[in-house]
C-alpha cells in the first residue's frame, strides 16, 4: 500500500528542503574530494537492472521501463585501505541503518514497514529529500555482502539501487554503490536533462555515501571516488513498430 506521511510531517520535511538545498551547494562547491567521472554509451538490455528475485512483491515498483526520458548506469566505487571491518560487518552494520552514510543534508531514511535494526526483502523507507519529493524504496534482496532497493511510486527515480561491499585481493575493502534508473516521470527528466539538477544532487549524495564509508568500516578511503556512468537513450525504451 502506499506510504501516507502526515501533513506535520510534510510541513517539517518541506521547511527543511531551503537548508538543505543551502547546505548541499555549500558543501558541493567547497569540498576537496577528489572525483573521477567517466561516461560512456550504454546498451540494452546490458545496462538493465538486475532481474528481481522471485517472490520480490511487485506492487507500486518503478521500473526503467515505466521512466521518463534516458537510463543511467552508474557506479560509484570507493577504496577503503586498513578497513578494521569486513565487507559482511560493513554490509551488515550499514543494512542496520544506512542513515549511517547518508548526507542529512540531502537524503535522510526512515523505515515505514519492517523491524528497525535489521534489513528483510520486503522492507520500505522514505527517504526524505530537499525538493518537492520524497522517495519511497523497497528493499528487493539482502545478501551477505549486499542489499539492493527498487523505487516505488512517487520517487524521483524508476529503477532499483545497490549498496556492496567486495574485499579486494590487495588488502582493500571496496564499497560501491550501483543505480540504474530512468526519471520516474516528466518533472524529473525535466531537471535531470535540462536544468541538471537532480542529476547533480544525486551525483552528491551517492559520492558522498562513499565518502562516509570508510569512517564506518573504520579505515581511510583511498584516492577519491571513482563514478561511472554508461548513458542509454530514451529511444531504446520506444514501443516497438506494431505495438500500441
Amino acid at each position: 500500500m502506499a506510504v501516507h506521511v502526515r501533513p506535520s510531517r510534510r510541513v517539517a520535511v518541506a521547511a527543511s528542503w531551503p537548508l538543505g538545498v543551502a547546505l548541499t551547494s555549500w558543501h558541493y562547491l567547497w569540498r576537496i574530494l577528489p572525483v573521477y567521472r567517466t561516461e560512456q554509451e550504454g546498451a540494452l538490455p546490458d545496462d538493465l537492472p538486475p532481474a528481481m528475485p522471485s517472490g520480490v512483491e511487485s506492487r507500486g515498483l518503478q521500473t526503467p521501463e515505466t521512466g521518463r526520458g534516458p537510463l543511467l548506469h552508474r557506479l560509484y566505487t570507493a577504496r577503503i585501505a586498513d578497513a578494521r571491518l569486513g565487507a559482511p560487518e560493513l554490509i551488515e552494520r550499514l543494512a542496520a541503518d544506512p542513515n549511517r552514510l547518508a548526507p542529512w543534508q540531502v537524503a535522510r531514511f526512515r523505515k515505514t514497514t519492517g523491524e528497525e535494526g535489521r534489513l528483510r526483502v520486503g522492507d520500505e523507507f522514505l527517504v526524505h529529500m530537499p525538493g518537492p519529493w520524497d522517495g519511497p524504496v523497497r528493499v528487493v534482496e539482502v545478501l551477505a555482502d549486499r542489499f539492493r532497493f527498487a523505487t516505488l511510486d512517487g520517487h524521483l527515480e524508476a529503477g532499483q539501487i545497490e549498496w556492496r561491499a567486495t574485499e579486494t585481493g590487495d588488502g582493500l575493502l571496496s564499497f560501491s554503490v550501483e543505480s540504474w534508473a530512468r526519471a520516474g516521470d516528466r518533472l524529473a527528466a525535466l531537471l535531470h536533462e535540462q536544468l541538471r539538477m537532480a542529476k547533480e544532487v544525486q551525483l552528491y549524495m551517492w559520492t558522498s555515501v562513499c565518502e562516509r564509508a570508510p569512517r564506518v568500516a573504520g579505515g581511510g578511503l583511498g584516492d577519491g571516488v571513482e563514478v561511472l556512468t554508461r548513458r542509454v537513450g530514451a529511444e531504446a525504451f520506444a514501443p516497438s513498430p506494431g505495438h500500441g
